[in-house]
């Protein structure tokens, strides 16, 4: 079949070399100049680096040089997957600079059209959306950016600050209290007049090294780890812990709340979140940023917390910015980091509509196949701790999808089964699940459906090691090989299936090609 893939970042890319490797004929597009996704150059802000250490962050087939830091930066990462996607020969298949601005289903497959380099027009069988989950900032609406900008006032999303020096002189506020927020605090409050964080809610962030000695990823980076919040089902020694020893569980999670107020000196700085360490899940789950804690007690990065920004203005000549406290700061340069959308624009009304629920949540059976759309899967759109590995395990359903060799519940079972997911997610996560796009912090549960479903699942060896040592991404380099073997062992005269949305009749499978 020909694939089009629109997004070369982690998703696109893996997904990219594993149709590739079961015989499809592929191509991605990508509207910027180099891979990565939110790696990219183009979206590189002062400070970022990975959430995950070196070593879970990776595919399951190509590790990290090893003399990259436990956290490697933006750059890194990035160069890390230009490098990927030669290794593979993937980098053959792409068309940088060049985006796809509408996706049409055709008799058969799909019609896209595309501006920038390689505009055109081109048609392919099956369509993959890697465009990612952070595809687009989410930018607040502020009243009064005219009077802000006439003063001199600039606003922007973090993505398109790509250099400190864009600060220096200038009072700086940064608008979140993720990492992106604390990153880019701490990046610039040495060339800004001022750098000010303003923090609607505190949340609770994992230290990198727990008590200064361990490394973060021993607790949470463990199928043990992961057991500690309830999923959705129990089994095993999660039948255990949310059980009769669900106190011990609760303390073993809120211990880590005191840990990092005495670590941080949270008390004396007054940013002690509320709630209980346990309540992490329901909000994005990110590790303290080098440096932050330390900047605000020296007075470099002052946070006013639980405020929010109320309108933009121009006072004696310059821009400014009102809290809903009433208070005025000065604002040359306001950063959003709150948070992103996700969307699919080059997609047709009524096809995009036909891809989330009432709320705006997307539909997608294990977070790939959409319920009522054809000849469509995406790729990527299961945030994770170690989203190159989620994104790999996805790309073999996806190829396994292509093949026929997934057997599906009908419409109406697979809808059951996604708004059962959501409704989940919607209680697990306090309904910060990013549209259901967000699988933290059960990102080996996806592992385990996903590759439950194609019957490619490691070793029961492989994954008791798994409880208490950190995830190990090449445990899982195997499967891929074993699903080329399957295909190849399938002989010449397999039947290849297009994936077509499950009929209503009860058809578990597809539209024969």
């Amino acid at each position: 079949m020909r694939v089009g893939i629109i997004g070369a970042g982690v998703a696109g890319l893996v997904t990219a070399k594993v149709l590739t490797q079961v015989g499809h004929d592929v191509v991605v597009y990508d509207r910027t100049p180099d891979v990565g996704g939110v790696w990219s150059a183009t979206r590189r802000y002062p400070g970022l680096s990975t959430q995950s250490p070196r070593d879970t962050y990776v595919f399951s087939d190509f590790p990290m040089p090893a003399d990259h830091p436990e956290w490697p930066s933006g750059e890194q990462v990035q160069a890390y997957l230009a490098a990927y996607a030669e290794h593979t020969g993937v980098d053959r298949l792409l068309r940088l600079e060049t985006e796809v601005t509408a996706a049409v289903p055709g008799d058969t497959g799909w019609v896209l059209t595309t501006s920038g380099a390689h505009a055109g027009t081109d048609a392919v069988d099956h369509l993959v959306v890697a465009n990612g989950v952070f595809c687009a900032p989410a930018m607040p609406e502020l009243p009064g950016l005219a009077e802000f900008t006439a003063a001199g006032g600039t606003v922007m999303p973090a993505t398109d600050l790509h250099d400190a020096e864009r600060t220096r002189g200038r009072h700086t506020v940064v608008l979140g209290y993720g990492k992106t927020a604390c990153d880019v605090a701490v990046a610039v409050s040495g060339t800004a007049a001022s750098t000010t964080v303003v923090a609607r809610q505190l949340v609770w962030k994992v230290p990198r090294w727990v008590g200064g000695v361990l490394n973060f990823k021993h607790l949470l980076l463990t199928r043990l780890g992961e057991s500690l919040f309830r999923y959705r089902y129990l089994r095993g020694v999660e039948t255990f812990l949310h059980g009769p020893a669900n106190p011990l569980r609760r303390r073993m999670l809120d211990s880590l709340g005191p840990v990092t107020t005495r670590q941080f000196g949270l008390a004396k700085l007054d940013l002690v979140p509320r709630g209980r360490f346990e309540d992490i899940v329901r909000g994005a789950i990110g590790l303290t940023t080098d440096g932050f804690y330390e900047a605000v007690g020296a007075g470099d990065i002052a946070v006013r917390r639980d405020r929010t920004i109320t309108r933009l203005l121009e006072k004696d000549g310059a821009p400014h910015v009102e809290l809903d406290d009433g208070s005025v700061l000065p604002a040359d340069l306001l950063v959003c980091a709150t948070g992103f959308r996700q969307g699919v624009p080059f997609l047709p009304a009524d096809v995009a509509g036909r891809l989330v629920d009432e709320r705006g949540n997307f539909l997608l059976y294990r977070q790939i196949l959409p319920v009522a759309v054809d000849d469509l899967t995406f790729a990527g759109y299961n945030s994770s701790f170690f989203s190159p590995l989620n994104a790999e395990m996805a790309a073999v359903w996806i190829a396994s999808l292509l093949a026929g060799r997934l057997d599906l519940p009908d419409r109406d079972e697979l809808r059951g089964e996604v708004d059962a997911q959501l409704a989940f997610m919607d209680a697990a996560t306090d309904g910060h699940h990013c549209r259901g796009t967000k699988i933290i912090p059960f990102s080996l549960h996806n592992v385990d459906e996903v590759l439950g479903d194609v019957d490619l699942d490691i070793s029961r060896g492989a994954r008791f090691k798994q409880w208490l040592n950190p995830v190990d991404p090449a445990a899982y380099a195997g499967v891929t090989p074993r699903l080329v073997e399957r295909l190849e062992t399938a002989g010449p005269d397999v039947e290849v299936v297009t994936p077509r949305a499950p009929a209503e009749d009860g058809d578990r499978t597809a539209e024969r090609a």
